[in-house]
């Protein structure tokens, strides 16, 4: 059985953080997850009490995360492993969405996410160890119409992750963004933020996506404890990859994106170099 670690999960209430932070637990070690109120944090304390730490935190309250992980290392020791799942979803033609909406979709999504990492930082560099998993998304690679702001913070946080993981190797941290298709989350249920209607023109484009989303909200393909499975693994490899993609359907799908990338470039690749000096 390897080593007992110090995880920290961002948002396990429900979801991705829930089920990793339970397997986690199942695995020996010892977690510190982040949730929204006092009923989840009782909730979450007792699957496993002494080895379950629950704090409140708004991971757009900047201010609060540094003293947060100071707490949790005076009470735990080092953080070995920050899952950064805190998120959400928000859909709407971007047209009619207010930028209100995409800046708290950055928010929670993208600033979040970066906030905790260089919280957790200064230690893992100075112990020359540790690991950093973001939660993203196939929307992180590949795009459909009404997720536009969602996308565009996956997006981010893939290229941030896959640049900070090249910042940081050689101080024996490794970063990988892991990026789910379709599971049987609350993603497209009550965690998802929905902007009114409001221009015709879109209906016969957009409208049909919606219905489709919620009428197959819980009953997607992925399996989220087998996602939590997936993710310990990467916690425990020697070379975990920069990127991890899970579930058939986002494979697919961003494989057929790759293959009209490289179709592109080569339609294209004559005016492409006639920029050159």
């Amino acid at each position: 059985m390897a080593p007992s670690k110090h995880v920290l999960i961002t948002g396990v209430s429900s979801g991705f953080g829930l089920a990793l932070a339970r397997e986690a637990l199942a695995a020996g070690h010892h977690v510190a997850g982040t949730v929204r109120d006092a009923d989840a944090m009782q909730a979450f304390q007792a699957l496993a009490p002494g080895r379950a730490h629950a704090r409140l935190l708004d991971v757009t309250d900047f201010e609060a995360i540094d003293p947060l992980v100071r707490e949790i290392e005076d009470l735990l020791g080092p953080i070995d492993v920050l899952v950064n799942n805190a998120g959400y979803g928000h859909e709407g033609v971007m047209e009619e969405s207010p930028l209100a909406e995409m800046r708290r979709q950055f928010d929670v999504n993208v600033f979040g996410a970066v906030a905790m990492m260089k919280a957790v930082l200064p230690g893992m560099r100075a112990r020359r160890a540790g690991r950093i998993l973001n939660i993203t998304s196939m929307g992180g690679f590949i795009t459909m119409p009404g997720i536009a702001y969602y996308c565009g913070s996956k997006f981010a946080l893939e290229g941030i992750s896959e640049t900070l993981g090249k910042e940081v190797r050689d101080f024996g941290i490794h970063v990988t963004a892991v990026a789910p298709g379709s599971f049987r989350t609350d993603w497209a249920g009550r965690s998802m933020v929905r902007t009114a209607r409001s221009i015709h023109d879109y209906d016969a484009l957009f409208d049909p996506v919606r219905q489709r989303r919620r009428q197959v909200s819980g009953k997607q393909l992925g399996d989220p404890v087998k996602a939590a499975r997936a993710m310990l693994q990467i916690i425990e490899s020697e070379a975990p990859p920069a990127h991890l993609v899970l579930g058939s359907d986002a494979l697919t799908l961003i494989r057929q994106k790759l293959v009209r990338l490289q179709e592109d470039l080569s339609e294209w690749e004559d005016l492409t170099r006639s920029t050159d000096g």
